[in-house]
């Protein structure tokens, strides 16, 4: 008997077995036959699945047959198991040209190496034990397939937001899923409710197709009335699948964006280059004008200027852009851009004016000459004046230092530091580099002022004949002021390092004594006076003294150089008469022989004295001396 449903069937099951084995546990008592299959199977396409028909109870002998119901609800014999005692014997009949066909294994269960689409059928089991009855049951075979990437297709086309009516959006297409898959389409990943009725505002329409595999494809399109808002919209569809056991699966397309057609709305006109502040332009600088409006189609745009009310146009184009080369104060004003759109509505906004402020500035002029002469000690008040647009400040400074704001530079009691130039700037915040200076010198007239460099100092006395030494002078004034010394020798003058106008010369001699009661001046002198400095040296020892003492000590030394090689020689004269005593006299006559042989002048007589070693007449020789 066939349970209506499978839970009614998995109910069922366990009370037949256990009635089954308690009347097969009464002796002579015959169990009617019952049989347990599984209502629904479900499997994966390509997968081998296994049909269960179990006979419940004792039975020595039944009979096990499979059967194939079509739609039409006839029957056709697939394959049958007999049992004998304790063996099976399975026997294939018919696999209805199924590749890989049918088997029965050792069980009597259906067996299909790969499941099909085609497999997906009711398959009914018949059990046939005798005289415990004919019992069968059927199971439903459901095979599942993974649909194939999902395409989309999207409209290539312009899409106007003008139209009244739906347009075609994109068709999205799922092939060889079983069973068919749902198509859901997404705009910015979020589900669109699309009705499958027909209206003027969204529909889907949906085909589907059983391909020559068994598998199904489904075909999906959109239909849509785009507005301005969905130019920058992603749109994709998403297909989602049945798998066994109640789960699900989902492929998504690529994603696209749509080309729409709508109308200029609004116009953008503004200052493109160079970038200021306050709408402000610099004369001289080429202005880049950049108009742009709203809408997709490519537009003409119209540039003019404003001129009494009327509207003067300068140029049309399709870019948006418009040049005012080397702009001049005379071009400020109003400028206006119109967009040719002939598309848009009525109440649209297709003009857009700008105020174009050209800022200039003019040389500085100052109230004094470039050049200013002031006497030494007096006050002077001088200003700069400039003409610009927007209204420039004015700042004094020197040397890089700022002096004060504002267009007036007082000076007073003014020095020789007060010298130098002053450079007036003119410039504007709200304009960057946009600036002009004006420079005024200032010369201090008076007595030149001297600043020597003194001598390092020294003990009196120190300074001696011949020292060397190096004096320099330092003076400034205007006019320059002209360097002489009382010495010759002295260098031309030169501007001194760290500038202020100085001027220096130097002066290198040799000290003498005449200098050290004179003493050296350097003297500067211009037309407003004259300024002396005296270098004075002390006392000055002289040389002499020193060079005196030097020669009597080298007298001293060759004196007691002489006295030690005359008393050498003494000696060894003093021990030559004995030598000559052993030898003998010479003969009378016979003159005596130097070592060379040669007879002794009388000079070498005087010398050395006659034989007895006396000096005649008593005049003390040098031998006695010795």
């Amino acid at each position: 008997m066939e349970p209506t449903n499978a839970q009614a069937g998995t109910r069922g099951a366990p009370q037949l077995l256990v009635l089954a084995l308690l009347l097969g546990a009464q002796p002579g008592t015959q169990a009617e036959v019952q049989v347990s299959v599984p209502p629904l199977v479900e499997v994966m396409k390509g997968e081998p699945v296994t049909l269960d028909c179990t006979p419940l109870g004792a039975h020595d002998h039944f009979v096990l047959e499979w059967f194939l119901a079509d739609r039409s609800g006839a029957r056709h014999l697939l394959a049958s198991a007999e049992l004998q005692g304790s063996e099976i014997q399975a026997r294939v009949h018919n696999s209805r040209g199924r590749n890989p066909p049918y088997q029965l294994d050792s069980r009597g269960r259906l067996v299909l190496a790969e499941a099909q689409v085609g497999d997906e059928q009711d398959y009914v089991c018949v059990v046939r034990a005798g005289a415990a009855g004919t019992a069968e049951a059927t199971a439903r075979l459901q095979v599942f397939a993974k649909p194939e990437a999902t395409e989309v297709t999207p409209n290539k086309g312009m899409v106007s937001v003008m139209d009244e009516f739906a347009q075609e959006i994109a068709t999205c297409n799922s092939r060889n899923g079983n069973p068919a898959p749902q198509i859901i389409w997404y705009r910015n990943r979020q589900p669109l409710q699309v009705p499958m009725e027909v209206n003027p505002e969204s529909y889907m329409t949906s085909r589907t197709v059983r391909e020559a595999s068994g598998l199904l494809s489904l075909t999906s399109t959109l239909y849509l009335r785009v507005h301005k808002a969905d130019q920058d919209a992603f749109f994709h569809c998403s297909a989602h699948y049945h798998l066994p056991k109640g789960q699900h699966g989902r492929l998504d397309s690529p994603s696209f964006n749509l080309t729409l057609h709508y109308p200029t709305e609004h116009v953008q006109f503004w200052v493109d280059s160079p970038s200021t502040t306050e709408g402000w332009v610099r004369e001289g600088d080429s202005v880049h004008l950049s108009c742009r409006g709203d809408g997709s189609s490519i537009s003409e745009y119209a540039f003019y200027r404003l001129q009494d009310k009327q509207e003067n146009t300068l140029q049309t184009n399709y870019d948006g852009h418009f040049i005012l080369e080397g702009v001049q104060r005379s071009q400020s004003g109003t400028y206006g851009c119109r967009v040719e759109d002939y598309d848009a509505a009525d109440d649209a906004e297709l003009s857009q004016t700008l105020e174009l402020r050209v800022a200039y500035l003019d040389p500085i002029e100052l109230s004094n000459k470039e050049e200013l002469s002031l006497p030494l000690g007096s006050s002077v008040a001088t200003n700069c004046s400039v003409q610009g647009l927007p209204t420039p400040a004015l700042r004094w400074m020197k040397d890089s230092v700022p002096l004060g704001e504002g267009p007036t530079l007082s000076l007073s009691f003014v020095t020789f530091d007060s010298a130098g130039t002053y450079i007036c700037e003119a410039s504007m915040p709200t304009v960057p580099l946009l600036s002009r200076t004006q420079a005024l010198k200032l010369l201090v007239e008076g007595s030149p002022e001297l600043r020597p460099e003194e001598i390092q100092p020294k003990a009196e006395g120190s300074w001696r004949e011949g020292d060397e030494v190096r004096l320099v002078c330092s003076a400034r004034g205007y006019p320059e002021p002209k360097l002489s010394w009382n010495q010759l020798g002295g260098s031309p003058a030169e501007p001194a390092p760290g500038g202020q106008g100085w001027v220096s010369s130097s002066l290198t001699l040799k000290v003498t004594s005449a200098l050290s009661q004179e003493g050296v001046f350097c003297e500067a002198s211009n037309p407003h006076g004259t300024t002396k400095h005296v270098f004075h040296f002390g006392t000055v020892a002289p040389q002499t003294s020193q060079a005196g003492v030097a020669v009597m000590a080298v007298a001293i030394s060759v004196g007691v150089l002489l006295l030690v090689v005359a008393a050498f020689y003494c000696m060894r004269r003093k021990g030559r008469p004995g030598r000559q005593a052993e030898k003998g006299a010479l003969p009378p006559g016979k003159p005596e022989l130097s070592h060379s042989g040669s007879p002794r002048t009388e000079q070498t007589g005087l010398l050395t004295g006659s034989a007895s070693g006396g000096v005649r007449h008593g005049s003390g020789g040098f031998r006695d001396e010795c």
